[in-house]
Formats: C-alpha cells, structure tokens, sequence
C-alpha cells in the first residue's frame, strides 16, 4: 500500500471516528424540551436523579453520560369503565373519565418512586378504589338522579387527596354514564315520573291559591274605596260634580241653550241640537 493510501486510509477513519462521537454527543448532549414539558437528569455519575432541579422547555446540554428524563405536565384525559355494588348489593355499570397531570415541581420524585407509567400504577388503581368506596355508600336511584354529582364530587376528593401524596394533581372526575340492571331503571324511572307529575300539581295548586288570595285582596280593597267614597258623597259635594259635568257638556258643539237652575235640585238645564 502506497503512502498516499495509507494517509487516506487514516484520514477516512478519523472522519469516520468524529461523525460517530458527533452523532453520539448529538444526540445525548444536545437536547430540546418541547413545550408542555419539564425535564428531570439522571447524573450517572453524581448521585442519580436531580429531583429538585426542573428543566423547563427549550435548548439543553448535558454530558453525554448524564440522562435527561422527559415529562409531559400538560393535562390528560383517561377513561374507566368499571361494575360496582351498590349500598343494597345491586351491581351497577359505571363510566367515568377524569383529567389529571404531573405535579411539574415533583417529577424528580415521581420519576424516582414510580415512573412514566404513573396512570396505570397510580391513578387508575386510586380511581377504582374510591369509585368502589364511594358507590357502595348510596342506593342505585340515588346514583342515576339526585345524588349523582355529590357522588361524583366524593369520587373525586377521595382520589385527589391519595395521589396528590405521589406527586400527581387530579383535575376532575366525571360520571359519564350509569348503567343499571333494565327492570330497575324501568322503575327508578317511573318514580321520578310520578314525582315530577306530583310537584307539579303541587306547583297548580300553588299558583291558583295565589291568585285565589290576589281577588280576594282586590276585591276587598275595592269594597273599602266604596265605603270611604259614599260615605265622602253630600248633596252639596253631588251638585258641584254636576255642575262641573253641565259646563263640560256646554263646551260640547252641539249644546245650544244653557238654562241656569231648571234642572233637578237646581242643576243647570242644557237645551240643544244633535
């Protein structure tokens, strides 16, 4: 081999060598936390996980023997579809979806005790838990009407406050749907027929008594105007209101005569054409 090869040989592998510790570095030194992101490090040879320095979103370097471990913090949203009893041993189908996402100041110490796969290992087992808990307490009518959101609102309270202690936030949980057994909710729903029939009868019966009372009250307040006014009417009070309606009456085109006292106690008397 000529010495010329020899170099170009050598020079090959070096370019060879630099492209590979650049792909390396590259990839493991130079990194971007994308938006809705943090960042916790793995110091391979410093301690191990970081858990109180967060790296938030945009350009990093770190040593190619370091390790950056990603987490998404934005809210997520799961479902569970699970069968319960209820308080009197009825099983009962329910559907629930709840949002919730790392704390983005612990994910030092999520990713330390347990991990990306946080959903399946914590708040799905919490969820169920509680819904359990929580729906064994009430009847099943209670659940598919008047206590449906107070239920809800139990679910949820139970499960925050356990996976808030693993460094989780929930940000809600929803009954989506119930589903009973077909000869119950046949009957629950003709209870609630019957009560919304009965309330508003109930609402009839109100709103006539009501106006029962409104007549009675006009009524007798137009009774006592009577009484106040004849009891205010004189003779004297009688003429001037006659007199007063005689002069209307001369102002009228078709009044032509004006006959002062040849009326009835005295009032005018108007004689004319139509």
């Amino acid at each position: 081999m000529s010495q010329n090869q020899s170099k170009l040989v050598k020079y090959g592998s070096l370019a060879v060598f630099l492209l590979i510790a650049f792909l390396i570095l590259t990839s493991t030194t130079f990194l971007t936390i994308e938006p809705g992101e943090k960042g916790v490090l793995f110091k391979r040879f410093g301690g191990g996980i970081d858990k109180e320095k967060i790296y938030n979103q945009g350009f990093h370097v770190i040593m190619p023997w370091n390790k950056m471990f990603v987490y998404d913090v934005r809210v997520d949203e799961d479902y569970e579809t699970m069968e319960v009893l209820s308080k009197n041993g009825l099983n009962i189908k329910v559907e629930l979806s709840f949002r919730f996402y790392p704390d983005p100041a612990k994910i030092g110490y999520l990713h330390d005790q347990i991990g990306p796969d946080y959903l399946n290992r914590i708040i799905k087992p919490e969820i169920r838990s509680a819904t359990r808990e929580v729906i064994g307490m009430y009847l099943p009518e209670e659940l598919y009407s008047t206590k449906r959101e107070a239920i809800q609102d139990e679910i949820f309270n139970t499960t925050s406050e356990a996976v808030k202690q693993k460094y989780l936030v929930l940000d809600a949980v929803l009954i989506r749907e119930v589903t009973l057994p077909p000869t119950l909710q046949s009957a629950i729903e003709a209870k609630l027929k019957q009560e919304q029939e009965s309330l508003e009868y109930e609402f009839r019966l109100t709103k006539e008594r009501k106006e029962a009372e409104r007549r009675i009250i006009e009524a007798n307040a137009k009774s006592e105007a009577n009484k106040i006014l004849n009891a205010s009417l004189t003779d004297k009070i009688l003429q001037d209101k006659g007199i007063e309606a005689t002069l209307e009456l001369a102002n009228s085109p078709n009044s032509k005569v004006i006959i002062v006292g040849g009326g009835d106690k005295g009032l005018p008397l108007i004689l004319g054409n139509n």
